[in-house]
């Protein structure tokens, strides 16, 4: 059992977490919450791994069980970050890629189609470098293959073939590529904490794609988390392993004030003839393992986003936003299924001719709103209304705006060296974690987490200085000396109450502000945002028809007037 020191530590880095997040985030909306188990053992697993240590903290929130996670080993040594593993009883885990470095030489591929897993080397030294389970890494996410025989210095034998169309370019240029060289790393210990955790009925959580990205799909799952499942199962006679699919959605992952939902599937029962195969070693262990890898990545995909590409990704955005429900505000939670429920149709008739003109006339529209400079939940603001009518509402807005503005800026100017500080060092800590990371795009998905950490200890030290002149501004005067230790008492007191409240008047400053560009658009050329609504109702109508029409040949419970209610009834645990 946990101790009373672990627990306390545990709620009190959660409270610190729930601030964060309510600061961080507009909205954190969960789904599915009532299908996790109230007690006994449970691996969450959750993908895609997009915000670094904000998805960990976003699970605590709304999972409504202690839970232990995995964390890098690196990351422990890491103040800020190890601090607060260590108050939530983490568990560190060495990574291989950590450890890869450099291979010295470079590498190639001579004959793909003969013998596509010799890998020969110029002026490499693989017996010293590498050992069979050893991995090499080609750059930039090319590719990754374990190496199965060393014969020479120049020469390995790997246990698959790149099938990367960039990898086969880079391994046979006539000067080979750069590479890295990746250590296999056993993990016994790591798997006995993590058995004995399941065994005492706790909760693990994993990311099983491995490191955090910022992609639109979903990475290959590693088969950790089945070994941890099956590993347990097997050593503890009668144990029952539940596994939770957790699915993030994030709406502007690494922006401050965004919106984020946490969908939790139906838990994974393990069967009984996988941990007997499990047991049974060789072959048999292998299958089972993958079968159960299979299982939870299938489980995975149905509560996450997996658009394959950025572009599919804007496609499948846009259609959501222009597709009619039934004429119903959707919540938060429903527009994450109502675009995976789009994805889903949208691969399976994305050579349908109809399909293929919509997608067009979708980007089509794209392309005109950027040219007017608007949203497309904007354009229903470009009001057909008399420009008399249009001009005082802008004045009126325009006056709200100011208004708001003043009573934000106090807050805006004290906490602008944190914001200034916070996204210095996010970018320089993203540009970091490209440059280490085969996988990464541009970084992105370090960002909120060196934002919240950077705002957690500059936010408290900017107060104190604050209260510090404060408190030498008074030692000047002739008050008597209880208000000279009350005013700045009341000073660190206060500004977190200030700075809020500018935040939230900020907030709402920001949303009129941006009904101000289509306004204004609407007054000055009221014949375009004619056009652009036009064009819009009619869009919308063509994709509402398309979707009513294919939706029941995908979901059999498809109806274009009720397609929210099972979805709704989901929401009855929030």
């Amino acid at each position: 059992m946990q101790s009373f020191a672990q627990k306390f530590t545990y709620d009190v880095a959660l409270w610190i977490f729930n601030l964060m997040l309510d600061i961080f985030f507009r909205e954190v909306r969960p789904r599915g919450a009532h299908k996790i188990p109230k007690e006994g053992p449970v691996i969450f697993v959750v993908a895609p791994h997009a915000n670094q240590f904000v998805d960990p903290i976003v699970l605590m929130r709304e999972c409504g069980r202690r839970v232990s996670f995995l964390i890098a080993e690196k990351s422990m040594h890491q103040k800020g970050i190890g601090f607060f593993a260590r108050m939530i009883s983490a568990i560190p885990v060495i990574r291989p890629q950590d450890l890869a470095k450099p291979g010295q030489g470079r590498i190639q591929l001579l004959n793909r189609k003969t013998d596509p897993l010799r890998i020969i080397g110029i002026d490499t030294q693989f017996t010293t470098q590498l050992k069979p389970r050893d991995s090499i890494v080609l750059p930039k996410g090319c590719g990754i293959s374990e190496v199965d025989q060393v014969i020479s210095d120049t020469e390995i034998i790997i246990k698959k073939e790149f099938k990367e169309l960039r990898a086969m370019e880079i391994l046979t240029q006539s000067d080979g590529t750069a590479y890295k060289c990746m250590p296999h790393i056993e993990q016994d210990s790591v798997y006995k904490c993590v058995h004995d955790e399941l065994n005492n009925g706790r909760c693990i959580t994993i990311f099983p794609e491995g490191g955090s990205h910022d992609r639109a799909e979903m990475l290959p799952l590693k088969a950790g988390v089945t070994l941890m499942a099956l590993g347990a199962m097997a050593k503890y006679e009668g144990l029952d392993v539940k596994i939770v699919p957790c699915g993030l959605n994030y709406f502007h992952a690494h922006r401050f004030r965004s919106r984020a939902v946490i969908e939790f599937g139906n838990p994974i029962t393990v069967s009984a003839e996988l941990v007997q195969k499990f047991k049974s070693g060789g072959t048999a262990k292998r299958e089972a393992c993958s079968t159960l890898l299979d299982s939870i990545y299938n489980a995975l995909k149905t509560v996450t986003i997996n658009a394959g590409s950025y572009e599919t990704l804007m496609l499948i955005q846009a259609a959501r936003r222009l597709y009619k429900p039934a004429h119903k505000k959707l919540h938060l939670s429903q527009v994450v299924d109502l675009n995976r429920r789009f994805l889903i149709g949208y691969n399976i008739f994305r050579d349908d001719p109809k399909v293929m003109e919509l997608q067009q006339r979708v980007m089509a529209y794209n392309q005109l709103l950027k040219y007017h400079g608007i949203k497309d939940h904007q354009v229903s603001k470009t009001s057909n209304e008399n420009n008399g009518r249009l001009l005082w509402l802008l004045i009126k807005r325009i006056f709200i705006l100011t208004i708001l503005g003043l009573w934000a800026f106090p807050g805006g100017i004290l906490n602008l060296p944190v914001v200034i500080v916070a996204k210095v060092i996010s970018q320089k800590k993203a540009q970091a974690a490209l440059k280490s990371s085969t996988v990464k795009i541009a970084g992105r998905d370090v960002l909120a987490t060196w934002k919240l950490l950077v705002g957690l200890v500059l936010l408290p030290t900017l107060y104190a200085f604050y209260s510090l002149i404060m408190f030498i501004v008074v030692l000047q005067t002739n008050l008597d000396t209880k208000w000279k230790l009350i005013l700045p008492l009341a000073t660190w007191s206060l500004l977190p109450f200030v700075s809020y409240a500018s935040l939230r008047f900020g907030e709402i400053g920001h949303d009129i502000f941006k009904s101000i560009q289509p306004t204004v658009m609407a007054l000055l050329d009221p014949k375009g945002a004619e056009t652009l609504r036009q064009n819009r109702e009619k869009l919308s109508s063509n994709i509402t028809e398309l979707i009513n029409e294919y939706g029941p040949k995908v979901f059999p419970d498809f109806d274009g007037r009720l397609i929210y209610s099972h979805t709704h009834t989901q929401q009855t645990d929030q």
